[in-house]
């Protein structure tokens, strides 16, 4: 980035509800039915129909706003943005304008070690478009509208941000949030979340904002991160040229890694909006607002803080525990347990078990293991009943079925050997069929020592108590 100027950045984040049928009318809210397969007159916009607020909708906007510590306006109503696109059979879009839902709240993100405050200008409902599909066989472009209606969120950011890093971290926080709150499915790549990236610069120094380009519709954390890199470069050439930035909107092409204009100045006025005159005005209760509140969980940023300030925990660690909610929940639930250190249960948790999850592509909740089991095979490796090696079959096997820790290692004869005299024996055997590596080792060379070690485990199929082996395979070299 140019060192003369300072990027400022603002994202405009559209996240789809979860709800089982629409914002407007009762047609089913699901991803991947056959195209034009959940449509109905209401969101066709055919003419003689009239919408019906969905409850569910307005719940869930709120305890976003709720978790980011928004103003809730228990008073409010829909507007109707009028633009023309394919997509969009009513030409007009039922969203919110001048009284927003949700409004002034803001944001701790952990960028690295430090914590940043983005503000939040307002969170509103509304309903989504349709899609178009372009496809390379055809020269005509097919209109799918069984996303017309689909509820969304829009969460607006102050222009806060003054870094891809940030904006990244930022958008990574606001899905976590959205995941921890079960009001979205948040999978970028359905177009759950999608990305609207305001971007400027000005001199380092200046007070004033220069002028903003918005790259439209950006859906991955990776592509976000691209275009503000992109969007920053391209506006730095132009004033180093001596140029004007011109106020635009553009699409991102995450292929070629470029934006492309697709028009010019765009305000508020170009909409037209006005209040909606086929739904009325609601009215949310105070009591209601209130419970909702109470809904609210513990956020991410603030459990990364807590696991690091209370459990020693290091940032990664606690950040790949709280991004998942599932597996943050599973921890909290073994750490309560208070029968062996949260550092063992976070390692396991973000290693080996981490690892056979992604291997099946499911969550831990969808497997056997529970918090007592995984918290009973650790304090079976503390006591030295089994080895860090025993223990990743003892973990295979408490994921598949439910079956005590113990109860694996009885059968699968896994418990460790810390009898000296029957490692003495595995010891000789190994060092009389390594004579080379034995000479290596008078000669200086005393890094075969693990080489010794590791044919020692293997010999005694893994179940060796390696800090014994250790020592005994130490004293035998000694004395040869």
């Amino acid at each position: 980035m140019n060192k003369k100027y300072e990027v400022v950045i603002g994202l405009e984040v559209h996240a789809e509800l979860n709800t089982k049928t629409k914002i407007f009318c009762s047609c089913e809210n699901r991803f991947g039915a056959g195209v034009n397969s959940l449509c109905c007159p209401v969101c066709m916009g055919l003419p003689g129909t009239l919408p019906t607020l969905n409850e569910k909708v307005v719940e869930s906007a709120i305890r976003m706003g709720q978790a980011l510590g928004c103003t809730i306006n228990g008073t409010t109503k829909q507007d109707r943005k009028n633009y023309f696109y394919p997509d969009l059979p009513k030409a007009y879009q039922i969203s919110q304008f001048d009284v927003p839902l949700c409004a002034n709240g803001k944001l701790d993100v952990l960028v690295g070690d430090e914590v940043k405050t983005v503000g939040i200008t307002r969170i509103h409902i509304e309903e989504d478009a349709g899609k178009l599909i372009h496809d390379d066989t055809m020269a005509d472009t097919l209109c799918d509208y069984n996303r017309c209606g689909v509820p969304l969120i829009e969460i607006v950011s102050e222009p806060d941000l003054r870094s891809a890093d940030e904006a990244k971290a930022y958008l990574e926080t606001i899905t976590t949030i959205l995941l921890y709150l079960g009001i979205s499915d948040a999978k970028m790549q359905e177009g759950n979340v999608r990305c609207d990236v305001n971007v400027s610069l000005r001199p380092v120094g200046a007070s004033e904002f220069g002028t903003r380009c918005e790259m439209k519709n950006v859906n991955s954390f990776g592509a976000v991160y691209r275009a503000i890199v992109y969007e920053a470069e391209r506006q730095a050439k132009i004033l180093d040229e001596g140029g004007v930035i011109e106020q635009q909107t553009r699409r991102w092409d995450d292929a070629k890694g470029v934006s492309v204009l697709m028009r010019t100045k765009e305000d508020a006025q170009d909409y037209r909006y006005f209040p909606d005159p086929d739904l009325l005005t609601f009215v949310v209760s105070d009591e209601r607002i209130a419970q909702l509140a109470a809904q609210c969980p513990e956020l991410p940023t603030a459990k990364t803080l807590r696991y690091m300030k209370d459990y020693g925990l290091n940032r990664d660690d606690a950040s790949l525990l709280s991004l998942n909610k599932v597996r943050a929940d599973f921890f909290d639930t073994c750490v309560k347990l208070g029968r062996c250190e949260p550092k063992f249960i976070s390692n396991w948790l973000i290693g080996d078990v981490a690892r056979i999850l992604n291997e099946k592509r499911c969550e831990v909740c969808d497997t056997a293991l529970t918090p007592e089991h995984l918290v009973e095979m650790i304090e079976l490796i503390q006591k030295g009943t089994i080895s860090n090696t025993a223990a990743k079959t003892v973990v295979e096997e408490i994921l598949n079925r439910d079956v005590s820790p113990a109860q694996v290692v009885q059968e699968k004869g896994l418990a460790q050997i810390n009898d000296s005299s029957a490692l003495e024996a595995v010891v000789e055997k190994v060092l009389a069929e390594n004579a080379k590596a034995v000479a290596d080792y008078k000669n200086g060379k005393t890094n075969v020592l693990g080489f010794l070690l590791g044919q020692c485990m293997r010999a005694s199929k893994g179940q060796a108590n390696p800090g014994t082996l250790k020592e005994l395979l130490a004293k035998q070299m000694e004395t040869l």
